[in-house]
């Protein structure tokens, strides 16, 4: 199978808005912190904008691409199913490499909590799930025969 990847992408720009959207307005209306993922990253990368330039290319063109072209055919299960496994990894990645190296402790236990990290999962499931819904099963043509519409 080659993957499809425009629809690969599409559905990581859709599963980055959706994440992005969770971590900025959804966490705070349900009584959570607002996880400022672009000032974590930004303390690192000199500023919250280049930290949002490094979520949205994380989230839009690498995490979709590895996914496509690495993981997909090795991940049983429906797109959607491998999408939240993708998703699930990158959580877990989070929680116990990136978040620690931010300061914020392994599960953020130093800033969020728990309930941040939980939070943090149902983003990255849904990241995942929208991800491997839209990117979908891939073509079965030949990487040099044309696909037909």
């Amino acid at each position: 199978m080659r993957p499809n990847v425009g629809k690969t992408i599409l559905g990581g720009v859709a599963g980055t808005l959706a994440i992005t959207f969770l971590m900025y307005v959804g966490a705070p209306m349900m009584g959570l912190p607002k996880m400022d993922i672009a000032a974590m990253l930004g303390q690192i990368l000199g500023g919250w904008t280049p930290g949002m330039m490094m979520h949205l290319v994380n989230g839009v063109v690498l995490f979709p691409l590895l996914y496509a072209y690495l993981l997909s055919s090795r991940i049983p299960g429906t797109p959607v199913t491998k999408g939240i496994t993708l998703g699930v990894v990158l959580w877990a990645m989070a929680q116990l490499i990136v978040l620690p190296m931010m300061g914020a402790g392994v599960f953020g236990l130093k800033t969020g909590g728990m309930m941040s990290a939980i939070a943090s999962l149902a983003g990255h499931v849904i990241y995942g799930a929208l991800l491997g819904g839209i990117a979908g099963e891939g073509s079965t043509e030949k990487a040099q025969g044309i696909v037909a519409a």
